[in-house]
């Protein structure tokens, strides 16, 4: 009785104060790191979702920890082996298939595009492979598409529909090689290339060729949406009114995301950068590159994985966003040590979890944080005293901007005294650090806004990023378009590279967007004939005789995306 009693044991766990039975075989949790699990508090609890941490030094797991729940359901704790979908990090898998391939002498990374997928269009200059790889190709980004299209995550779309999408676009967003825009289309269409060159789905090809030499046994690219993953985190997201819902896609496209895998086995990965089982030093170092523009300008984007700097030390990194997954893996290789953060609620920000818990490990080698410290306190002035400016210059400052290049917009308000930006749903705190230069407060990436001069007659915003090139912003003056006006937009729109038609409608002083898969959505103006909706921005165009003819969409990564009105 008591073997079999053993046999069965389910240990207890404690997660927020409360005991979680954990299957029989799982991995204890660690010894507690107060300062480390502080980061994560918020979520280490039985009611929420969490996130999964492994800290890798020499290579080797420093500390591997769970928080908050892989299943709501069922009670089922996140622990280290808890497996997940890691979104975009999966790019620096699919990018070393790519490269495994050029070795065998299948393909270069020069090769036009059109030679492994002749479906695409033969636009006025050639795609490679190499563009797709660094983000420089001006493929609109397929997800974008679809999504305009009426696609919904939880519904099923498949390669070959997003295929039939990016091979119906009739122009680029840029000339390739000109600009860097991050598009999911280059990952996709480079799966169908190791598909098309190998003979191998990326899938097989992946684990052939990279998991099952590095011992990552559970690691792979989801085959189907409703394959069977052992201890997969469910994914959640906040649902409109409160509570949560699950947050889980169906799409069946590889090569820009759907690698599942564990905080246990990225170890395994990580070490492949210092001891290269899989593709020798060539390909690490390629892997590394970053790529320059057909101008020279460099980019921090190599392949599948970006090159930048935290405090003063040189990272290498890639973060995900799937559903309601979030993901990152974040390197200092100078140092031997990384940090993944997986986590499975959609407002998590595992980049930023990821750098916290880098603050703790390597307080010893970084420099004090600049940008950050002035994003939380804005910067003193050469007599010690904060930044300080007046109501009547913010008030200036204080406005609407758009990008010439994206059309993008960004919205300054001032509120008691204070500048806010309003971006995707959300306000930040301006902290000024000058009379031209201010920093968001507790936003996702640290961002810096730069005016020319103080009291807006430049009329031009600077925004810079972390990990991304500056944008320009030009400041407009809004319009307040009559009933009458807006009548004269209703109508259908209908564009032939998506095949779908969106609906405008007039309702009194309110102009409506009414498209497949999404909540009527109320078009704000802009400029004439110019409106837009959070990051899209709606362009009309009028014939000769002054009547709507079509209208322009831009939305960030798809840009002159062409409705036609329907006569009628």
């Amino acid at each position: 009785m008591i073997t079999n009693f053993c046999r069965y044991w389910m240990p207890l766990v404690a997660v927020g104060g409360a005991l979680v039975l954990v299957p029989a075989g799982a991995a204890q949790q660690p010894a507690a790191n107060p300062t480390v699990d502080s980061i994560f508090a918020q979520w280490d609890r039985t009611d929420s979702p969490g996130c999964a941490l492994g800290v890798y030094r020499d290579g080797r797991i420093l500390y591997a920890r769970g928080y908050g729940m892989a299943d709501l359901e069922r009670r089922v704790p996140i622990a280290p082996h808890t497996v997940f979908d890691i979104g975009s990090t999966s790019k620096q898998f699919t990018a070393a298939s790519i490269l495994l391939l050029a070795q065998q002498g299948k393909l270069t990374l020069d090769d036009d595009v059109r030679r492994h997928i002749p479906e695409l269009p033969a636009y006025s200059a050639v795609i490679t492979v190499r563009h797709l790889l660094h983000h420089t190709s001006g493929l609109r980004d397929y997800i974008g598409l679809l999504t305009m299209g009426g696609a919904e995550i939880d519904d099923v779309t498949t390669e070959e529909e997003a295929l039939a999408m990016i091979a119906r676009q009739k122009e680029l967003n840029f000339p390739p090689g000109t600009e860097h825009l991050y598009s999911n289309s280059g990952y996709f269409l480079l799966s169908l290339i190791v598909e098309r060159a190998s003979g191998k789905s990326l899938r097989d090809f992946a684990r052939e060729h990279i998991f099952t030499p590095l011992g990552m046994t559970r690691t792979h690219y989801l085959g189907s949406y409703d394959d069977i993953v052992p201890d997969r985190a469910l994914a959640y997201a906040p649902r409109r009114g409160g509570g949560l819902r699950t947050d889980i896609s169906r799409w069946l496209q590889l090569g820009d995301g759907a690698v599942f895998t564990t905080v246990e086995e990225l170890l395994l990965w990580d070490a492949n950068f210092y001891d290269p089982k899989v593709g020798g030093p060539a390909m690490l170092t390629e892997l590394q590159t970053t790529g320059k523009l057909a101008n020279g300008n460099p980019l921090t984007y190599a392949l599948g994985l970006s090159i930048d700097d935290y405090r003063g030390q040189r990272t290498v990194s890639h973060g995900g966003a799937w559903g309601g997954y979030r993901a990152e893996l974040l390197r200092f290789p100078d140092q031997h040590f990384s940090v993944a953060t997986l986590c499975n609620l959609g407002t998590t920000n595992p980049s930023a979890l990821s750098r916290k818990v880098a603050d703790v490990y390597l307080t010893d080698v970084l420099a004090p944080p600049t940008a950050a410290v002035a994003a939380a306190a804005p910067r003193v002035d050469s007599s010690g005293n904060r930044a300080k400016v007046p109501e009547s210059i913010l008030r200036e400052l204080a406005g609407t901007y758009r990008s010439p290049t994206t059309r993008a917009t960004r919205t300054l308000v001032l509120d008691g005294g204070k500048l806010y930006l309003t971006i995707g749903g959300g306000r930040y705190e301006m902290a000024p650090r000058s009379a031209t230069e201010f920093a968001l407060v507790n936003a996702p990436v640290e961002v810096t806004l730069a005016f020319a001069s103080p009291d807006g007659r430049s009329r031009r915003l600077q925004w810079t990023a972390e990990g991304q090139e500056s944008l320009t912003f030009d400041r407009i003056e809004l319009v307040s378009p009559t009933a009458a006006e807006l009548g004269a937009y209703a109508g259908s729109y209908y564009s032939d590279e998506l095949q779908t038609t969106h609906m405008i409608e007039s309702r009194g002083d309110s102009l409506i967007l009414r498209r497949p898969g999404a909540e009527p959505q109320t078009l704000r103006p802009l400029t004439r004939d110019e409106f837009t909706i959070g990051s899209m921005t709606v362009r009309f165009t009028r014939d000769q005789s002054g009547v709507m003819a079509a209208y322009i969409l831009d939305l960030g990564r798809i840009r002159n995306l062409r409705f036609e009105r329907v006569k009628g």
